[in-house]
């Protein structure tokens, strides 16, 4: 984290009777959420619950149609509040160039000095094992590379908070363990996590807390153990079970 973040916390994000609508259906209602400094979230509940809707309100990517979307530091621009986060895609959004030129173009979005760019590049790829891929096209590696060049990309920047779509959805056990590895990583750096899944053996293993979404609104928020173990909403404790539910 830069001096800034740390003296200027981005965190925490508070939503407040946030809606969103489109083509006159109602995907999201009457969301109240805070998330604080630290911590990993993971949001859970079946297709079409709106966890990934609700990190793209989060990140910036979509207005709500009602209520707020706050930060600590609202009082600063857009453009700054969006250059202290990072959204991973289930489906990595890469450019058609090198893994070292898109990390580049990251970091030149971000006002980093051209003749620091690629020493700061590089040792993003080292740190995620893609070095020796650095003049690789993006668009060619494999699902678990570019899953991997997504979160160095990240990791370049760093983000005071990152979200994480479903980023393990279409990977083998292997490169499960490495994004998660990633994961760990970024907290450990001091990166607020945020992210969906539909694996709840990765639910057990990354969250601190949960938020199960159904119908597009907050059924729970708990403690990742209070969850689990003691699921307040006979739907949150089917989903545990494993039962189909909408």
């Amino acid at each position: 984290m830069n001096d800034m973040a740390i003296s200027e916390r981005l965190l925490p994000l508070q939503l407040n009777d946030v809606s969103f609508r489109h083509r006159n259906q109602t995907l999201l209602q009457d969301i109240n959420l805070q998330l604080g400094v630290s911590g990993r979230t993971v949001l859970l509940g079946p297709n079409g619950a709106g966890k990934s809707l609700l990190m793209r309100l989060c990140h910036g990517l979509l207005d709500p149609t009602s209520g707020t979307v706050r930060w600590a530091l609202d009082n600063r621009s857009w453009a700054d509040i969006r250059q202290r986060q990072a959204m991973v895609f289930q489906r990595p959004v890469l450019l058609r160039r090198s893994a070292l030129a898109n990390i580049r173009h990251a970091l030149a979005l971000h006002g980093v000095k051209r003749s620091e760019r690629n020493t700061l590049a590089m040792a993003a790829l080292d740190r995620f094992g893609l070095a020796s891929l650095s003049a690789r096209p993006a668009r060619v590696l494999s699902g678990g590379e570019q899953q991997r060049l997504a979160l160095a990309r990240a990791w370049a920047l760093q983000p005071e908070i990152l979200f994480l779509d479903e980023p393990t959805s279409a990977l083998d056990p292997a490169a499960v363990k490495a994004v998660e590895d990633a994961v760990a990583a970024f907290q450990a750096l001091g990166t607020r996590i945020v992210m969906s899944t539909h694996d709840m053996g990765q639910a057990r293993r990354m969250a601190d807390d949960v938020v199960f979404l159904l119908r597009g609104r907050v059924h729970e928020h708990a403690p990742a153990s209070t969850f689990f173990e003691s699921p307040q909403t006979p739907e949150a404790a089917a989903f545990i079970r494993g039962e189909l539910i909408w």
